[in-house]
Parts: C-alpha cells; sequence; structure tokens
C-alpha cells in the first residue's frame, strides 16, 4: 500500500481500511486512512506500507524531533510484536486484550511511557490511576531504560480489607527515659501479646517512637516521668525524624485496619506489614506525603526487592484526611 506524509500526517487511502478492520490500525477519516506516527513507522519497517519519498530512516528522523517518541516507538513495537492491538489514547496508548480490536471489543490497559529516571510524583499518578479505573481500564508504566529494555508495572490502588485486631485493650504504663520508652511487667507483657515492642529482657519491653504515639493518642499508654514527659518525647521524636510525620499517618492508619507493621528498615522501607493471617509479613510499606516525588528507578528497586521477598510493594501516601495506598508490581504482558 502507498501512503502519502505532508510533513504531519501519513494518510493512506481506501485501500487502508483493511488495515484498520483486520488489525485495529489508524483512525478512519474521509477517504481513507491515517496513520499515527508510531504505527505508520511500525507499518514501515514490515513492508506492509510505502511512504513516497521515505524510507524507515529518513521518516524515523522526521518523527524523532518530538521528545520521548522513539521511546513510544519502542513499546509500540514491542506491544504489536507480543499480538496486541495499540492504539494512541489517554496518556500513550490504550491497549486491547489479545483477540481483540475496535468494534470488537475495549481496550484493557492505559498505557504511559516513561524513561528509567523519571521523577513520579505520588499525587498525579493517583489521579491518572483513579482516571483510568473510571474507564474501567487498569493502569501501566511502561518503563524504557537506558539501553533500550522494557519493563512493565501494573500500578493500583488497593483498598486494605479489615485484618485481625490485634490492637490489644486497656491502659499501660511505661518509662521515659530520654527517646527510649520502656513497659515493665505486666504491661511489658500485655503489650507484647498485641504486637507491639521489642523485648530488652524477660521483665522490659521497649517501645519504638510509632508505637508510644500510637498508644498515647489512644489513651492505652501513660508515661511517667522519667529524663522527660511525653510531649518532650513526642517533639525529640520529630525533631530526629523528619518523615515521622507521614510514618505515624500510615502506621496509625494500618493499626486501626488491624494490621501489625513493625520496621522495615531491612529491606530499605518504613514497614514490614503483617496481617495475622501467617508468620511473615505480606507486604512492604513506604510512607509518604501525597505531594511526594520518586524517581522510577528508586521504585523499580523497591519492587524488585519485594517481589524476591515475596511481598507487595506499598506506598502509603498521607495527606491531611486519610492514606491513600499505591501499589507497583512488574508485570509480564
Amino acid at each position: 500500500m502507498i501512503a502519502t506524509f505532508d510533513g504531519s500526517t501519513v494518510r493512506l487511502g481506501r485501500e487502508g481500511k483493511a488495515l484498520y478492520d483486520q488489525s485495529g490500525y489508524g483512525r478512519p477519516a474521509a477517504g481513507g486512512l491515517i496513520l499515527s506516527p508510531e504505527e505508520a513507522l511500525y507499518l514501515l519497517h514490515r513492508t506492509k506500507i510505502e511512504i513516497e519519498g521515505y524510507t524507515f530512516d529518513t521518516l524515523l528522523a522526521e518523527f524523532a524531533v518530538s521528545p520521548g517518541f522513539f521511546r513510544c516507538y519502542l513499546v509500540y513495537r514491542d506491544m504489536r510484536e507480543r499480538g496486541y492491538v495499540i492504539q494512541p489514547g489517554p496518556h500513550d496508548f490504550r491497549v486491547y486484550r489479545r483477540g481483540q480490536k475496535p468494534k470488537t471489543g475495549q481496550s484493557h490497559y492505559v498505557l504511559r511511557v516513561i524513561p528509567e529516571r523519571e521523577l513520579i510524583t505520588f499525587e498525579a499518578i493517583i489521579g491518572d490511576v483513579t482516571s483510568s479505573l473510571h474507564m474501567r481500564k487498569s493502569y501501566v508504566l511502561a518503563v524504557v531504560d537506558d539501553e533500550d529494555e522494557l519493563t512493565y508495572y501494573e500500578v493500583k490502588l488497593p483498598n486494605l480489607k479489615k485484618a485481625t485486631d490485634f490492637t490489644g485493650s486497656g491502659t499501660h504504663s511505661a518509662k521515659v527515659f530520654g527517646t527510649t520508652v520502656i513497659a515493665e511487667r505486666e504491661a511489658a507483657t500485655a503489650l507484647e501479646e498485641a504486637w507491639f515492642g521489642t523485648r530488652l529482657d524477660a521483665e522490659r519491653l521497649m517501645l519504638s517512637p510509632a508505637e508510644t504515639i500510637f498508644l498515647s493518642r489512644k489513651g492505652m499508654l501513660r508515661c511517667e516521668e522519667g529524663d522527660a514527659g511525653l510531649d518532650d518525647y513526642i517533639k525529640a521524636s520529630m525533631a530526629t525524624d523528619a518523615e515521622l510525620g507521614p510514618k505515624m499517618a500510615a502506621y496509625t492508619h494500618l493499626r486501626e485496619l488491624g494490621y501489625i507493621p513493625r520496621t522495615g528498615y531491612k529491606f530499605g522501607h518504613h514497614f514490614r506489614v503483617y496481617s495475622g493471617k501467617s508468620t511473615h509479613s505480606e507486604m512492604l510499606a513506604h510512607a509518604l506525603d501525597a505531594d511526594a516525588s520518586m524517581p522510577m528507578s528508586v521504585i523499580s528497586r523497591s519492587v524488585r526487592l519485594a517481589h524476591s521477598v515475596r511481598k507487595k510493594m506499598l506506598f502509603a501516601c498521607a495527606n491531611e484526611n486519610t492514606v491513600q495506598y499505591i501499589e507497583f508490581a512488574r508485570i509480564k504482558l
């Protein structure tokens, strides 16, 4: 088939309609078919079409002046060669299930193409995933690394279900020694049974700042005057931990849902999270403000680590009213 290129648009005549009907290429227009740059370059490379006056190299040179075009072309080619029908759409592309195409099915994925060092703003990606859900589609990031290899991540906004309640009850006493909080004897036993604290010895239980603040705010912990009172302890903790605000929001939300958050330091994140259904933690959670940003390369390392230890990777985005969880999961399309 012979196509024409006027410097902005690639067009096929009426014979191009077969490409749309059979394989979902292009967009029907009066008198023929309009191809996106990625479609035109791919079809030219596969010798499905010819474009007067252009080779693959010269057409690529025309399109490559648009930032990010070649990344999008690589993703388009990969999807096509995996058997998917892919068309321009929200963000970058919409992708149909295998065996489906326009007129005979609905697109299943909304796909955004980014480089490996893209700065991910969590507030923005929450909006993107939410809009995709309103369209009843899954949101996928196609990440192109520096060697032009592709990795796909599905991004979800999970609503955590209520887990077993390990909060405990009653009011317990503890002592404050500088920034160290210790419960003793019966209080230590009761708090440990509710999955709080770490044993110092047979009689004493050490509480983390998140545990101390949570329990005190719930009226479950009464701190006796030691070297400092509870108010001073909270101020000292916040002064030494710049992330304590979002960490406390996530810790409180998880505890109120019945989950058990424990330090995730060994995994490079704020919490490892137990539901009580297993002796192993099921999730890693990293707390941050909703308007925070993080390079995609950092998120990729987090997902790789979480998957290697068979856990989900959640980012807990805190705002004034609630905590929104974002799950990144590597997928094979």
